[in-house]
């Protein structure tokens, strides 16, 4: 380009403090490159590209570029510009700068920092020099070019840091650009040396969050990962304000034990004031505080859907190991027709299980409930006398129910909460109830290596006494019996 006449632009701030300031702004060099990013969204940029390479970094956008008076804005250190104007001018934008420091503390990384801009037939060229900066006492200007302005090109600007004094890892630059830059605004796209960052999308159970405060919306989504995507390296969900992560937070489930690695997600609250590192939040502001409300309550829905997956996980798991085991003892029944209660129990011919078996599931909302209804149609029927006040008179809706054919008749096996002074397991007809409030339950369903064996003793205990009620030990006698044929095969 032709050089049509040269300036300069005077900066009006104490210079002495600047590089040390940034420094302290942004600890992180990679935190720079956000700013950048971020000062194109509020120009309105459609699509940022970053070149990173172990000589340069060159940062581009299609935004709306600057003219003079822009140009001595954006050098003003501390301007109130974005405030004052808080939305872009084409989209609308909530605009995420603030301070202003950003491209100063780029000479803390580089030690050259270089501004390329045009706006509407106006076109210009900052080149900010460290090394000749320093050499100056008192007098701080930074060399202006004005330039042709470049037809071929769009409106845009485009910043250039070399003579690095930093290093600048690929991965940990998309990885802050991913968490601190609006990914998922519309029309607005980042590139880094070619490749397109996308926000990151996780896979789980999704919770919604849209709460309301006196000082503005609370809106975001938490997502309860898979066990196999949990991870202890980012705990905590993301606060957002304008699209931007401030930090991360858990808001004291930390204490919650390894669950929390589950929990992930983001939270925006574009009202709460930030520190002028940007790494925190005002934490004694009015804004702040009335925040934490509103997170208690998304903490304790977030502890009601992990109470609820954990039942249905427990459930499944529980009905998995009430079929094993009344498969075993279907077949040790087989084995020992006479201590069935229930006459010679055929093992073998089922086609559709290949052992036997034939099990039905309770009917109810899901596959593992019932209602009551169900369990008695298995009672055989009597001509004595019913009772009148049976032990259980309606089972829960979480209650797991497993029926098995027994030859011509058949058993039903119920597990449900009858409290923790309950009894661990009794039976009515040929309904066998298991307490799942049991301290012994309890116990038993974590340890998987026992927990068939557990539920095995319970049901052949019931069967046995159902067989023989008038002396206790030769029942004891049968339901070894039963129990070692039921379990021989297995290595314990």
């Amino acid at each position: 380009m032709k050089i049509k006449e040269k300036m300069e632009l005077e900066v009006e701030v104490d210079k002495r403090h600047i590089i040390s300031l940034g420094k302290r702004l942004y600890t992180e060099s990679v935190e720079l490159l956000r700013e950048l990013v971020n000062n194109a969204y509020d120009a309105d940029a459609t699509k940022v590209y970053v070149e990173i390479d172990p000589e340069k970094i060159e940062v581009s956008d299609n935004g709306e570029g600057m003219d003079l008076e822009g140009l001595k804005q954006y050098f003003l250190i501390g301007s109130e510009e974005k405030v004052i104007h808080s939305r872009s001018p084409k989209f609308g934008r909530v605009r995420v700068g603030q301070f202003g420091i950003g491209k100063f503390a780029s000479l803390a990384a580089a030690a050259c920092f270089e501004v390329i801009t045009q706006h509407k037939e106006f076109a210009a060229r900052v080149i900010f020099d460290k090394i000749a900066w320093e050499t100056s006492k008192n007098k701080w200007h930074i060399p202006l070019e004005i330039l042709d302005y470049d037809h071929e090109r769009d409106d845009g600007t485009t910043i250039i840091l070399s003579k690095l004094t930093k290093s600048f890892d690929l991965e940990d630059v998309e990885k802050k650009l991913m968490e601190g830059v609006p990914l998922k605004a519309p029309d607005f796209e980042v590139y880094v040396n070619k490749k397109r960052l996308y926000a990151r999308s996780l896979i789980g159970q999704k919770i919604p969050i849209l709460e309301g405060s006196k000082f503005g919306l609370i809106s975001g989504e938490i997502i309860i990962v898979t066990s196999s995507m949990a991870s202890m390296k980012e705990l905590g969900i993301d606060i957002k304000v304008k699209g931007v992560t401030v930090k991360k937070a858990l808001f004291g489930m930390e204490t919650w034990g390894k669950v929390v690695c589950r929990i992930k997600g983001e939270i925006n609250a574009d009202f709460l004031p930030i520190t002028s590192d940007r790494s925190n939040f005002v934490t004694d502001s009015d804004e702040y505080q009335a925040f934490l409300k509103v997170m208690e309550k998304v903490v304790s829905i977030i502890k009601r859907t992990l109470g609820k997956e954990a039942y249905r996980r427990e459930d499944r798991k529980a009905g998995r190991v009430v079929k094993d085991a009344l498969n075993r003892i279907h077949k040790s029944l087989a084995l020992n027709p006479d201590l069935s209660p229930f006459g010679p129990v055929p093992y073998g011919d089922n086609k559709e299980t290949g052992k036997g078996a034939v099990f039905e599931k309770g009917k109810g909302k899901t596959q593992n409930k019932t209602d009551i209804k169900t369990i008695k149609e298995s009672k055989p029927k009597s001509k004595k006398k019913k009772r009148r006040n049976p032990l259980v008179k309606k089972i829960t809706p979480n209650a797991i129910v497993r029926r098995v054919r027994m030859g011509d008749k058949s058993v039903s096996v119920c597990l449900d909460f009858f409290g923790e002074n309950g009894p661990e397991c009794f039976s009515e007809g040929n309904v066998v109830y298991i307490n799942r409030d049991h301290s012994l339950y309890k116990r038993q369903s974590k340890r998987t290596a026992t927990y068939t064996m557990y539920i095995g003793r319970l049901l052949t205990q019931e069967i046995s006494l159902m067989h023989e009620t008038r002396s206790p030990r030769l029942a004891f006698s049968r339901q070894s019996k039963l129990l070692k044929d039921a379990f021989k095969d297995d290595i314990f």
